[in-house]
């Protein structure tokens, strides 16, 4: 079932060259990752350190891999020395997950 998974950060000011190198980094190891659809990132206007992405995966347990993944895991310790709260996770999966 497709899963759409909400990653947020907030970023300190600052840095802003290093971060983005960093969620280059992560985007393209993640195109490349099996069960990967795509992904949007977005910022709020007033508060650019405000990060929110959207990721698409086939399956809820090809994210799950990709979250577990070793290089994944460097690049996130990295992105959490800019950032000023740890990230958060919240994952979906399109449609009614509920059983009857």
């Amino acid at each position: 079932m497709l899963a759409k998974i909400l990653i947020e950060r907030q970023f300190s000011p600052g840095n802003e060259k290093e971060i983005l190198s960093l969620l280059n980094n992560l985007r393209s190891l993640a195109m490349n990752q099996p069960g990967y659809i795509s992904g949007l990132t977005m910022t709020i206007p007033d508060d650019p350190g405000n990060m929110m992405v959207i990721s698409t995966w086939q399956t809820l347990d090809s994210w799950q891999a990709w979250k577990e993944n070793t290089e994944r895991k460097n690049l996130e310790a990295m992105l959490e020395i800019y950032q000023e709260r740890p990230t958060k996770y919240r994952e979906y999966i399109v449609g009614f997950g509920l059983v009857s």
